[in-house]
């Protein structure tokens, strides 16, 4: 697993090199976002396997996206990114999956993710920043999209959008999969949570 302990070293890396440029300590960071000192000093070790949600309040938290806690420099002016390339960040108990496939660089970043839900598969999310909003659109099959606690479904060939700074979760619904590119729209250059 050689591709495994380099995304390891590399989300090591710039997680230290956001929290440092944040002027946060170890101790402060896993205050604000949630997080055990222990944790963060493995990670920042390149140990352990941190899941999505602790990358998400990290991201929030260090005011950057989560794939810039996850990617290397850019390697030249076009990406293409290939959905079996990238490893799921997220893994539901049905088989469903979460990809984050790419993050476009600049002021105000978007995230590209692509996700696949079962019936009655649903991920929680955390709020995120305020300024962060959210775009789902469902390519095949249903999905109910939560958002401060009232459900919303969303079909094949419909999009829906919401900002992310209230609770919200994702669930599969019907009686198939659900296929979903979501698109995360980060605020122009996010200053770190207090």
């Amino acid at each position: 697993m050689p591709e495994t302990a380099a995304a390891l070293r590399t989300v090591a890396h710039n997680v230290r090199a956001a929290r440092v440029r944040s002027g946060l300590s170890l101790d402060e960071l896993s205050r604000r976002a949630q997080v055990s000192k222990g944790a963060l000093v493995a990670l920042e070790k390149a140990q352990g396997n941190p899941n999505l949600a602790t990358l998400v309040r990290l991201a929030d938290t260090l005011g950057v996206s989560v794939s810039a806690l996850m990617q290397g420099p850019p390697e030249g002016r076009v990406r293409v990114v290939a959905a079996g390339d990238v490893a799921p960040l997220w893994a539901g108990e049905r088989g469903g999956e979460a990809r984050l496939m790419l993050t476009t660089s600049g002021p105000a970043p978007v995230e590209v993710w692509r996700w696949r839900l079962e019936p009655g598969e649903e991920y929680p999310s955390h709020p995120h920043q305020a300024g962060v909003v959210e775009t789902v659109s469902v390519t095949a099959g249903r999905m109910v999209l939560v958002v401060d606690g009232t459900e919303h479904t969303v079909e094949a060939g419909q999009t829906a959008t919401f900002d992310g700074d209230a609770p919200h979760a994702y669930r599969g619904s019907g009686t198939g999969t659900c296929d979903l590119i979501m698109t995360v729209h980060l605020p122009p250059n996010p200053a770190p949570a207090t």
